[in-house]
């Protein structure tokens, strides 16, 4: 008697930074991740997640909150069901617990814009051999946002979202003295870090440097905060702009992996001009020596595509720190390593 062997379900979502290349047949390591990311950035555009954030809904229902043909939402929300996105109860479909707390209002961040961003930088993916044979991008990631400006408040909302699953990372390890009353934020786009620090630390006003294509939406969200008279945000390059006089913290969060090598250490060592003594200068990156992954790789490469840029070592940024006349540099490890490390340097008193 022929039998037919039925493989186990899959036990919730797979870990996509493990390695591939086991496949039996060879082209579904390119064909699967592509139908999985196309997917969630659907339901995303959609607003597929976002309809289930409070509670299951039927085919029929959930295509009508999301303005969809029943067909096309039964085939899209089976396959989330297989990828560990969504779950069956019965006839109805539900937000895995994962998708309701990373992609809708209702929990702890979400990431949402970032399934827009992904959208937008898909395009970009196409010119991944190029650059490989250039070293380089045809165009940096900037320049294409001076040509397209949603590109920048795409990206700021994505930033945005990561804002809030690092935050309490930041407030936990950035230790804001009394004394510490100014503080300045390059490369904040969105504006939440001030905004956090802020709110903590009642003393703390804060003034935010970033390119003008990446502050299109600072201001208002600094006054849905009521924080106007505390944060002002100030479009212009980091390493020519006018710092507008001394501070007592520095944040350079997720910006050295954007600039080459001579940029940063020029930028460190004006961060320490600009430091009163006893500031603090908080640097949040991925460091590259932390042990290699997939996630790390993958990073490395997007670099290359987008800024032609590249992560950089730990000794790399003591070294830097260090000429510029910094010391008490340590580093802080994030957990999960793919939130990256913190280094913190203070300006001696």
């Amino acid at each position: 008697m022929n039998t037919r062997h039925t493989p186990p379900a899959p036990a919730g979502k797979p870990d996509v930074c493990q390695p591939t290349g086991s496949a039996e047949l060879a082209m579904l390591d390119v064909y699967m991740p592509m139908m999985k990311s196309a997917a969630i950035v659907s339901a995303g555009q959609l607003g597929l997640f976002e309809a289930l954030a409070d509670g299951a809904l039927d085919t029929q229902t959930l295509a009508e909150t999301i303005q969809a043909s029943p067909r096309g939402t039964r085939f899209l929300a089976d396959f989330l069901v297989t990828i560990g996105y969504l779950e069956k109860h019965g006839e109805q479909f539900a937000n895995t617990a994962s998708t309701q707390r990373w992609f809708t209002r209702a929990g702890q961040v979400d990431y949402t814009p970032g399934l827009s961003w992904t959208l937008e930088a898909w395009p970009m993916m196409g010119d991944l051999a190029a650059a490989v044979r250039r070293g380089a991008p045809e165009k940096t990631l900037w320049q294409a946002m001076e040509e397209r400006p949603q590109l920048g408040k795409t990206f700021s909302a994505y930033m945005d979202a990561f804002a809030g699953d690092l935050g309490p990372d930041l407030l936990a390890q950035v230790p804001v003295a009394p004394h510490h009353t100014r503080l300045l934020d390059l490369g904040g786009s969105h504006g939440m870090h001030s905004i956090r620090f802020c709110q903590r630390y009642p003393q703390l006003s804060a003034l935010i440097v970033d390119l003008p294509s990446a502050l299109t939406e600072t201001d208002a969200t600094i006054a849905r905060h009521g924080l106007a008279e505390r944060i002002h945000a100030s479009p212009g390059e980091l390493l020519v702009h006018d710092w507008h006089g001394q501070h007592d913290v520095v944040f350079y969060l997720s910006v050295a992996h954007n600039h080459s090598a001579d940029e940063n250490r020029l930028a460190i060592q004006q961060i320490f001009d600009a430091l009163n003594p006893g500031g603090l200068l908080v640097i949040h990156e991925y460091l590259a020596d932390t042990p290699n992954n997939a996630f790390m790789s993958a990073f490395r490469l997007t670099l290359l595509y987008e800024t032609g840029t590249q992560t950089y070592r730990y000794g790399e940024y003591a070294d830097w720190l260090a000429s510029a006349g910094f010391a008490n540099i340590r580093r802080i490890d994030l957990d999960p390593l793919e939130k990256g490390s913190l280094i913190l340097a203070v300006k001696s008193a």
